[in-house]
């Protein structure tokens, strides 16, 4: 028999789910938690196999009650189930230590499934969530640069020429063109202008 705690702050929405989970063999509900803070209390006194959790609810987010449950212990596992499927939402619920994350809106077989995984010590994703993960794993590795080419961009931006940015850094025109050349490539640009306008709408300048 898998032990469920269901932890949603919309009375309805839980109540589907317990229904669901409720009538399906094997499949025991021993606990319903309408915010953050009263899934961890329940999640610790009742220990059920698995919570699972909404992202967003008062008092205590889904993401920082998962956190906080498996700090604690290492038998209940959580999977998240929710409307909210950005990249930031579903990192931060696998951060916490998620076994799965679902949509609502998903069949609800899939969740039948999901719950049957994640008691199994397996991971549950929705395809739609799936997708989005390994579509973020293929996206190149943010470019990353050296003090000496954050220097020497900044500079740029400034409007100084690499005549002036040498004389400044006490540098060889033909060294600063090398650090140009090599931040253009980095960021994927032609030109300085664009260079400067990029690192700023990435945070590296």
């Amino acid at each position: 028999m898998i032990r469920v705690l269901v932890a949603d702050d919309h009375a309805v929405v839980r109540a589907g789910i317990v229904a669901l989970l409720s009538a399906e063999p094997g499949i025991e509900v021993v606990g319903e938690a309408v915010d953050g803070v009263q899934a961890v209390e329940l999640a610790l006194a009742l220990l059920p196999d698995l919570v699972v959790m909404d992202v967003r609810m008062p008092h205590l987010t889904g993401d920082a009650a998962t956190a906080r449950i498996r700090e604690r212990t290492d038998t209940v596992r959580v999977l998240v189930l929710t409307t909210y499927e950005s990249d930031a939402s579903i990192l931060s619920a696998i951060e916490a230590g998620a076994s799965g994350y679902l949509l609502k809106a998903a069949p609800a077989d899939e969740l039948i499934a999901g719950v049957r995984s994640v008691a199994a010590g397996e991971v549950a994703l929705s395809p739609a969530i799936a997708a989005q993960l390994v579509a973020r794993m293929r996206e190149p590795a943010p470019a990353v640069l050296t003090p000496r080419e954050t220097e020497v961009l900044r500079l740029v931006a400034d409007g100084l020429s690499n005549r002036a940015i040498g004389e400044r850094l006490f540098l060889g025109e033909s060294t600063v063109k090398t650090h140009l050349l090599r931040t253009f490539e980095k960021l994927g640009v032609n030109d300085r202008t664009r260079a400067v306008t990029l690192a700023m709408q990435r945070g590296l300048l």
